[in-house]
């Protein structure tokens, strides 16, 4: 199997569950990282054994550098993915591809026109419970799928936002808890329900209006195309971080994902049919356990030579639900251009 040398840009709360994952690998090396922070840079790299550099240009023409993650904040993803793809490399970013739905396609026309893969962390998607849910849409068992729900209710402080520099304003973050925090949940309801028809939702500011310009909360109905009906609400106004819940609806039995279980309900009885992985890779228990696999699968994926599954292509979908989100909640909220689907 191929070592590729790696490199992370971004050395903050993200950067260590990509390399505890690097490090679970003994087919890639973290070889360097970078960060403008001398200090957090410095750290980093004690704890993790790589040399850092304050200016990731650096990185770009290092022959023992193959992939390079992505860990920085939003506004900074769409330049950084674009320079690295020209220069050859593999990138992996984190979510969101960009801060709006046109700079995620320049990501998309580089990554075609570059030799290197790009991957985006939709990490939710490796956790066991989504892989059950999709496994039974596909096998078609419960038949087929009618509605579904979802409900995200966290919470972020004023000192999560005063202390960022970056958080909280639209030029810099790109919007406030879909772009940020939920948009894990309706990637899923995306991947679950395939395309979609129509969405038609409201975004507004609950408790944080006086610190943040974005959203704290939104709500959304998204009407998929075969006429499945998916219902979403998230909040970064509750006053504890609660796990996401799921409930899919089939016409032979219901799936609940409740405190990060899956549960089947049909014929009047409820049954579990799998519990969350223990979170070992020094992350929050709400970012599920997903990472490593992801990570380690994206790797996989470039020493068979294949095109990672979830690319571009596939990250740049739940960016457009958002899109039409703001632009369903007034057309002022939020300086987003049309994407690709068709909002209310």
């Amino acid at each position: 199997m191929t070592a590729f040398g790696a490199a992370i840009i971004g050395c903050g709360a993200i950067a260590p569950l990509h390399a505890n994952a690097i490090a679970s690998m003994e087919w890639a090396r973290l070889v360097a990282a970078a960060d403008p922070d001398a200090g957090q840079a410095s750290a980093f790299g004690t704890l993790y054994g790589c040399g850092t550099v304050p200016d990731y240009h650096e990185l770009l023409e290092r022959k023992d550098i193959d992939v390079v993650h992505l860990c920085t904040p939003h506004f900074l993803h769409a330049q950084m993915a674009i320079d690295c793809l020209n220069a050859g490399k593999h990138v992996l970013t984190e979510k969101p591809l960009a801060t709006d739905v046109p700079s995620a396609r320049r990501i998309i026309e580089a990554a075609d026109r570059s030799k290197g893969q790009l991957g985006v962390v939709f990490q939710n998607r490796y956790n066991e419970p989504s892989q059950r849910i999709r496994r039974i849409i596909d096998s078609g068992e419960l038949g087929q799928l009618v509605c579904m729900k979802a409900v995200v209710t966290w919470h972020r402080s004023e000192q999560y936002y005063t202390e960022s520099g970056w958080r909280g304003k639209w030029a810099t973050e790109g919007g406030g808890v879909l772009i940020n925090q939920t948009i894990h949940t309706l990637d899923l309801l995306q991947w679950f329900g395939g395309e979609i028809a129509s969405v038609k939702g409201k975004v507004s500011t609950d408790v944080l209006d006086d610190v943040i310009e974005v959203e704290d909360s939104a709500h959304a109905c998204i009407t998929f195309a075969d006429g499945v009906r998916g219902l979403f609400y998230g909040t970064n106004a509750y006053p504890v971080n609660s796990p996401v819940e799921l409930e899919l609806v089939f016409e032979r039995g219901t799936l609940l994902q409740r405190r990060d279980c899956l549960y089947l309900w049909k014929d009047g009885r409820e049954q579990l049919l799998c519990e969350p992985g223990t979170v070992t890779n020094g992350g929050k228990s709400y970012w599920g356990t997903g990472h490593q696999w992801l990570i380690q699968d994206f790797y996989r994926y470039l020493n068979d030579k294949r095109k990672f599954w979830l690319d571009g292509r596939e990250g740049i979908k739940a960016l457009e639900v958002i899109a039409a989100i703001y632009r369903s909640s007034g057309g002022e909220t939020a300086p987003v251009p049309a994407g690709t689907l068709r909002s209310n």
